[in-house]
Order: structure tokens, then C-alpha cells, then sequence
């Protein structure tokens, strides 16, 4: 791949977090809570949180296999912090779904194209254009990036768990969380996302984490705070001094 054409991707992805988080502050996505009708034929949750995530996984590993630095050891650290996230995403966290949840094939179809394109770019920079050496390990940005990485996946896989244990077996309907980092924010699983991301961009020092993490950020913060409206207003004692998605701020 060029150096033209990598950019131009990137730039797409930049493009794509304005069009989503414009299209989000209008539209709430239709799955999970807001799943209803009139969006086309759906697919069982876990069916369509696989194929559209498992993407992420594949096709990050072939493009890593095919760069001209993929046995070097940075990006070999780099491939196993991707992997941390992204087998749990798109393997372990179907898996563990209630059963009964479906999902629009539409946005299976959107989550697949957009994950083809940034496992793509991440992958291609980490294993061939990022160069990097080995000393990398010990550079302070990668060391800050890889703490707020994994402070990013504990709270996202912490809050996923607290989410999944509301309900009891055979339960329906949704309840208040509490415990963890519910204590100050409404969707702590979207915060931790947003974080591990941007500590993926610190840790690549690259034009396709940045890009990454801003458009996690597009894509998740208006359903934190869509969540957060939802909560108040289906819970009259709901916690006050709660956030969306920023202790105190947001």
C-alpha cells in the first residue's frame, strides 16, 4: 500500500467519525435497548456481534502478517495489546450475551466495513509503516499509552460484567447499576473504551490510533449520553450526581 493511499484511508476514518457522531446525535442506534423495527431484517445479537467484531481480529491479523516488520518484537507487543481487546470483544463478549437480543443486519453490515478498514490501518502501520525500534518499549508515550490502555479494558470488561449480572436467570427488563466506576458515570463500558484507544494512539504514535480513537469517541459518546437520558427517565430515583460519561463534566 502507498503512502497516498494509506493516508487517504485515514483520512476516510476521520471523515467517517464526523458523519457518525453527527448521525448519532440524531438517530439512536437500533440495537440493545433502542432495538425496534422499521431498519430491515435483524439477526440474532450474538450471530451479529461476532461477524461484525471478528473482523477486527482477522483482518488485522493477516494485514500484520503481510508487513515487512512483523517479526520485529514492538509490534508484536502492539498485535498482543490488540488482541487483548478484540478477542474479548468479538469472541468472548457474544458468548456471554443473553440470549433472545437481536441486531439490524444493517448495522452488522456498517460495524463489518468500518472494522475492515481500521484493522486494516492499524495493522499496516504497526507492522510496516511505523518503524519502530525496539527502544520504543521504554519511550514514555508508550508506556503511558499501554496504562491507559489496560485502565481502559478493566473498566470496560468490569463494567460489562456488572451490566450482564443485573439480571437473574430468565429476568427481563433493565435495572440501576451500581458498584464500580457506575459510580460516577452512567456508561463507565463506553468511558473505558474511549480510553483504552486513545492509550492504543499513545502507544502507535500514529495517525491511525489518533484516528481510532476519535472515532470511538464519535460513536460512543452519544449513545452514553442517550443512555443517560434513558436512565433518568425511566428511573425517577436514578443517582443525581451521576455523569454519561465524564465523572463531573459529562
Amino acid at each position: 500500500m502507498s503512502i497516498g493511499w494509506y493516508g487517504g484511508l485515514v483520512a476516510l476514518e476521520f471523515g467517517l467519525a464526523v458523519v457518525t457522531v453527527v448521525a448519532l446525535l440524531w438517530i439512536r442506534a437500533p440495537y440493545g435497548r433502542y432495538q425496534r423495527g422499521g431498519w430491515g431484517p435483524t439477526v440474532p445479537g450474538r450471530v451479529g456481534w461476532v461477524v461484525m467484531e471478528s473482523p477486527a481480529v482477522l483482518v488485522f491479523v493477516a494485514v500484520f502478517a503481510a508487513g515487512s516488520r512483523c517479526a520485529d518484537l514492538v509490534p508484536l507487543v502492539l498485535l498482543a495489546l490488540w488482541l487483548c481487546h478484540y478477542v474479548y470483544r468479538a469472541f468472548v463478549y457474544p458468548a456471554l450475551m443473553r440470549p433472545g437480543a437481536r441486531m439490524p443486519l444493517l448495522v452488522v453490515a456498517l460495524a463489518m466495513v468500518f472494522n475492515v478498514l481500521n484493522a486494516t490501518v492499524n495493522a499496516w502501520w504497526v507492522a510496516d509503516l511505523g518503524g519502530y525500534a525496539d527502544g520504543w518499549l521504554t519511550d514514555p508515550r508508550f508506556l503511558a499509552g499501554v496504562v491507559l490502555f489496560f485502565a481502559g479494558l478493566v473498566v470496560h470488561v468490569r463494567s460489562d460484567s456488572t451490566l450482564r449480572r443485573l439480571r437473574g436467570p430468565g429476568e427481563t427488563g433493565y435495572r440501576i447499576p451500581y458498584g464500580g466506576a457506575f459510580r460516577w458515570v452512567s456508561s463507565p463500558n463506553y468511558a473505558g473504551e474511549i480510553v483504552q484507544w486513545f492509550g492504543w494512539a499513545l502507544a502507535t504514535w500514529s495517525p491511525a490510533g489518533l484516528a481510532f480513537a476519535v472515532y470511538t469517541t464519535a460513536n460512543l459518546a452519544p449513545r452514553a449520553i442517550d443512555h443517560h437520558a434513558w436512565y433518568r427517565e425511566r428511573f425517577p430515583d436514578y443517582p443525581a450526581e451521576r455523569r454519561a460519561l465524564v465523572p463531573h463534566l459529562l
